[in-house]
C-alpha cells in the first residue's frame, strides 16, 4: 500500500504529452520554499482539522481521522489548521487499485508521472506499478523526484522508468542542508548516474532570494552539459509556510536575476 495525496487524471505540465500525475504523501525534505508543505508529513490523527471542517467531511473513527471525499468541498480549512505539515485528505492505494485508476483514462494519455511529496520513498510500490502499467497499458512512466534515494541501488526501478525529472535545490552542501534539512551527496550522485544513462527529462532549480543561485546554476550546468533541459522555477511566496517566508521573504526574483542565471548557464555549457 502507498498513501496518495492527489491524482490529476490529465496534466500537460508533468512531462511530455497528456499524462496522469500521481502525487504521493510524504517527503524526506522540508524545503524552505515548498509550495505544498501539506505533502511533507503523514497525518498524526490529532483531530484538530475535524473541528474546522464546515461540511463534516472529516470524522474520527477508532482514533483515526477519516476523510469523506464525496462531502469535501476543497476549502482547505483542514490544511490551514494543521500544525504538522500534513493533510487528512489522502487515500491508501494498493498497486491494483491505483492501476485501475490509470486504466480508466489510459486511452487518453501518453503516460503517468509520479510526484509528491517524494514518490521514491515508495520505490518498491512504484516498481510493481510501473511494471504493470508498461506491460498491460504500454504507457511511459516518469518520476518527479528530489533525488534523495540512491537510485544506483535500484536498477530494476531505473530500467522501468522512462525518464526522471530532478530538482537541484543547491550545489553547495551547507546551503542544501539549510534549505532541505539534508545534504546533497546522493542528489548529485543520482544526477550524474541518470545523465550517463540518458534517463533525465529535465532538471529544475528554484531561483529564490537569499540563496547562491548563481553558484548552483553554474555548477549544475557543468554537470548537465546540455544533455537535458534545465528549467528555472521562480520563487513565489504563495503557499509557503512561515519559516520559508522568514528566510526568503515575499518578493520573487527580478527579471534581471533570472537573466543572469540564464547567462551563466550558457557560459557554463560552452
Amino acid at each position: 500500500m502507498a498513501l496518495v495525496n492527489k491524482i490529476i487524471p490529465f496534466s500537460c505540465i508533468d512531462g511530455p504529452g497528456n499524462r496522469t500525475a500521481i502525487f504521493f504523501q510524504g517527503c524526506n525534505f522540508k524545503c524552505t520554499y515548498c509550495h505544498n508543505p501539506e505533502t511533507i508529513n503523514k497525518c498524526v490523527n490529532c483531530g484538530k482539522c475535524v473541528k474546522v471542517c464546515p461540511v463534516n467531511a472529516l470524522n474520527i473513527v477508532e482514533k483515526k481521522v477519516i476523510w469523506n471525499d464525496k462531502k469535501c468541498v476543497a476549502c482547505d480549512a483542514c490544511i490551514r489548521e494543521c500544525d504538522h505539515l500534513s493533510t487528512p485528505k489522502t487515500k491508501d492505494y494498493s498497486v491494483d487499485e491505483l492501476f485501475d485508476e490509470i486504466k480508466q483514462v489510459s486511452p487518453f494519455i501518453q503516460g503517468i508521472t509520479v510526484s509528491g511529496g517524494e514518490a521514491t520513498l515508495n520505490i518498491d510500490f512504484l516498481t510493481q506499478l510501473f511494471k504493470k502499467v508498461k506491460e498491460e497499458l504500454g504507457l511511459t512512466c516518469f518520476v518527479d523526484t528530489n533525488g534523495s534515494i540512491d537510485l544506483t541501488q535500484h536498477e530494476e526501478f531505473v530500467n522501468l522508468t522512462d525518464k526522471f525529472m530532478i530538482d537541484i535545490k543547491s550545489m553547495d552542501k551547507e546551503e542544501h542542508t539549510k534549505i532541505t534539512g539534508l545534504n546533497n551527496d546522493i542528489v548529485i550522485k543520482n544526477l550524474k548516474y541518470l545523465l550517463d544513462l540518458d534517463k533525465v527529462y529535465e532538471i529544475r532549480t528554484v531561483i529564490a532570494p537569499n540563496l547562491d543561485n548563481k553558484n548552483t546554476v553554474r555548477e549544475a550546468s557543468k554537470i548537465i552539459n546540455n544533455r537535458c533541459k534545465y528549467k528555472f522555477n521562480i520563487y513565489r511566496h504563495h503557499g509557503v509556510r512561515k519559516e520559508g517566508l522568514d528566510f526568503h521573504g515575499s518578493d520573487s526574483p527580478c527579471e534581471e536575476e533570472i537573466n543572469k542565471c540564464y547567462k551563466i548557464y550558457n557560459e557554463s555549457i560552452l
